[in-house]
């Protein structure tokens, strides 16, 4: 008999390089018995994050109930890919108890809530909750807010000028529909900043929600699986820049691809990334980087000029040794410009 419970999903949001694959892979390490399923989404054409994922081995989730979307924003391709993907982890053979899914870092998660009311599955899953994650050492340094004063001086000089912060938009979108906002990376706020940032937060968050405080994306699945919020039939109390749009895009954002050659230092790749990083304001890079004489790929994660890189799983006998970085940033990076700083002196 086909059972009448619905298979509770969480959808993990937040910015770009804040922590929700790290967040995740922990999830999948601590899941203690219970079946999960990933269905995972990029900006872009690689599929970084669900190959980290894949990486972790961990026998809760292995790789077939791992579904990646790399063909674009999750919350624009929900007829096409999101819905056929989540039907088919249903009538998996032996299904999942619980459906994690991981936007994009430029997705509005509101859209993908209301497609759970779908007739296809709203009888067959519901929105457990909506977890935020923010980067919280980008968030206290100013990333997503405009400096009001510049701002002032640019309208005085040209009224005509508009001024609405795309990244603040999607920030601020990803705070409004959370059931539980994680705030990642307080290893790297001061307790001044930590204190800050959580007085921000409720005061741009109109509802109740919890803030939580997290290092490395290390929070028990507990505390995010189970919340309950069946939140498909609660999108009025979850207000969007762009509820009165019928379709959007990311126009704003721009990705490319680097391939990258054997590297013989990491030390050296990782200046050359911080470097481009700073000089072109890139908001996000990541990617896998074979290095000369070690039998593991190096994983390479950045946030603005922050990098961060770690040997994350063995290389597999047979498998292509690709190394490539994503880089994402706002309309107008100078790509070329990039690839010289990263990979002239190669």
């Amino acid at each position: 008999m086909t059972s009448l419970v619905k298979v509770p999903c969480t959808i993990v949001t937040g910015f770009l390089g804040a922590g929700k694959t790290t967040l995740v892979r922990h999830v999948l390490q601590n899941a203690n018995g219970r079946r999960l399923a990933i269905i995972v989404n990029e900006f872009g054409d690689v599929g970084i994050d669900g190959e980290i994922l894949k990486g972790c081995g961990d026998e809760a989730c292995p790789e077939d109930r791992i579904v990646e979307l790399a063909n674009g924003c999750i919350c624009c391709t929900v007829a096409d890919d999101f819905v056929p993907a989540l039907s088919r982890l249903l009538d998996h053979a032996n299904p999942p108890d619980h459906i994690v899914i991981e936007t994009s870092g430029l997705a509005l998660p509101k859209p993908l809530v209301q497609a759970f009311n779908w007739p296809e599955i709203a009888s067959r899953v519901t929105v457990d909750g909506v977890i935020a994650v923010i980067d919280g050492a980008a968030v206290a340094g100013g990333r997503f807010a405009d400096d009001p004063e510049a701002v002032a001086r640019q309208r005085a000089e040209d009224a005509a000028l508009d001024h609405d912060n795309p990244l603040e938009e999607v920030y601020e979108d990803q705070l409004l529909c959370a059931d539980l906002i994680v705030m990642n990376k307080t290893d790297l706020m001061s307790e001044a900043e930590r204190a800050r940032v959580t007085r921000e937060i409720k005061s741009a968050v109109p509802r109740a929600v919890k803030v939580v405080e997290a290092e490395g994306g290390r929070l028990e699945p507990a505390i995010l699986l189970g919340l309950g919020a069946a939140a498909e039939s609660d999108l009025a109390a979850r207000p969007s820049h762009h509820d009165n749009e019928t379709e959007h895009d990311h126009d704003d954002f721009e990705s490319f691809i680097i391939e990258l050659p054997m590297i013989v230092s990491p030390e050296a790749l990782v200046g050359r990334v911080a470097a481009a990083a700073a000089e072109h304001d890139i908001l996000r890079v990541k990617g896998f980087a074979e290095i000369e004489g070690k039998p593991m790929r190096l994983l390479l994660q950045g946030v603005g000029a922050r990098i961060q890189t770690q040997f994350d799983r063995a290389w597999r006998p047979g498998e292509t040794r690709r190394g490539a970085l994503v880089v994402i940033g706002e309309k107008g990076l100078d790509a070329e410009g990039i690839r010289r700083m990263i990979m002239d002196a190669m």
